[in-house]
């Protein structure tokens, strides 16, 4: 839940900054990766989160180790995207073409999907052998009954 949370909150500053930062550099309405990076926080961190949330109250997900490598691969995936994201929104409002500036920037943009895809496999590593135990726990108890 902090999780989440602290994911609508910078959801929340990103659109914030968004706006006053194409004001002020009278930049406003222009399509820019920055344009949509409150949208990646609150859908990508608050929606996942609150999501997972819920799985782990079904299915008992945050003991196991699969879990702690989805938390935290995809939470530090998850940044270097918006990081970079945030890189090139303000490089492009600032009149620059970040595609010819450096390499770097779309390089570690990969990065951090490949390392958001890494979580979201662990997730799901996580999420089977939960269900797999509940399955059998419910089992057992319909045997006992």
């Amino acid at each position: 839940m902090n999780t989440a949370f602290a994911y609508m909150i910078l959801g929340l500053v990103s659109g914030l900054f968004y706006r006053d930062y194409t004001k002020a550099t009278d930049t406003l309405g222009m399509d820019t990766q920055l344009a949509t990076l409150h949208t990646h926080f609150l859908a990508l961190g608050m929606i996942v989160f609150l999501a997972v949330l819920a799985l782990d109250a079904l299915f008992g997900l945050s003991g196991r180790r699969s879990f702690s490598v989805f938390y935290w691969t995809y939470n530090i995936g998850l940044v270097m995207t918006v990081v970079m994201q945030a890189v090139r929104g303000i490089l492009t409002l600032d009149g620059q073409d970040p595609a010819t500036t450096t390499a770097a920037i779309p390089g570690i943009a990969g990065l951090g999907h490949i390392v958001l895809t890494v979580g979201l496999v662990a997730l799901f590593v996580a999420l089977r052998a939960g269900i797999k135990d509940r399955t059998a726990r419910e089992d057992r108890t319909r045997v006992a009954a």
